[in-house]
């Protein structure tokens, strides 16, 4: 028997090939085809994670509509944006959970301050990061930061920094705000307006700490304590200028000029 020829044997195999080729690319296809009919409908939404300030049932009939396909076709990216695109959502993972269901677990944001001025509705999460939510849900004591667009973190980092520092005298950060010029600013909750002017952070603060230890005996030079402070501008190089309630340096008969 004569062996057969190696082009029969090249003829033979290359047509196995392109049979074996052609019979998965008409599987795939009909995979793909079925995989798209009306077979595979999603049966349900379950959201669990952190929902406090989300009704699931309420997030479920409003992302709803937003998802489209079937429980294999659906895209998972499209649908986790479609969550987080909710007020109070910070971040959702969405898996499908078979045979018919998705499963969302999300993150709520936490704030920590508002941002802005107080007729806007963003707060800051305690990432640092800005987002738009219904401030009347969230405790107004929160400190209301504010600065240019993008630097939310540094903000909330500088505020971080300073708040300990006012705590052993009673006081507290109302407000702190990073200009354009990069020049910072404090109101406590004593009302007191403290320019702290510009800097690293560490030379904001050892300003700060060096007005905070020096102020209480000036002030008690005019009978006053540190909640007596109306403002104070720390930008001057070797000192401070000072304002306390009820004390002027302005004799009550002198002439305005």
């Amino acid at each position: 028997m004569n062996p057969v020829p190696f082009d029969v044997k090249l003829m033979n195999l290359v047509a196995t090939l392109a049979y074996v080729v052609f019979t998965l690319v008409l599987l795939a296809a009909g995979g793909w085809w079925l995989l798209r009919q009306p077979f595979f409908p999603l049966a349900g939404i379950q959201v669990d994670g952190q929902v406090t300030h989300n009704n699931a049932v309420t997030l479920r009939a409003n992302v709803a509509p937003q998802l489209a396909g079937n429980f294999f076709t659906i895209d998972l990216a499209a649908a986790r944006h479609a969550f987080e695109s909710v007020p109070w959502v910070r971040k959702a993972v969405v898996r499908r959970q078979f045979p018919d269901k998705l499963r969302v677990t999300l993150t709520e944001q936490v704030p920590v301050a508002f941002w802005g001025g107080e007729s806007e509705s963003r707060l800051v999460n305690s990432f640092g990061e800005v987002f738009e939510a219904n401030v009347a849900e969230v405790d107004d004591s929160l400190p209301r930061l504010s600065g240019p667009n993008g630097q939310a973190g540094q903000v909330l980092g500088m505020y971080r920094v300073l708040e300990p520092l006012f705590k052993p005298y009673d006081l507290s950060i109302d407000e702190l705000e990073l200009s354009s010029r990069g020049s910072w600013r404090v109101v406590l909750d004593s009302d007191a307006d403290i320019e702290l002017g510009r800097g690293t952070a560490d030379e904001v603060v050892a300003r700060t700490q060096r007005f905070l230890k020096s102020v209480t005996p000036v002030a008690s030079q005019y009978g006053r304590n540190i909640t007596a402070i109306e403002g104070a501008d720390l930008r001057h190089t070797d000192g401070y200028a000072l304002r306390l309630r009820g004390v002027t340096t302005v004799a009550p008969d002198a002439k305005k000029k």
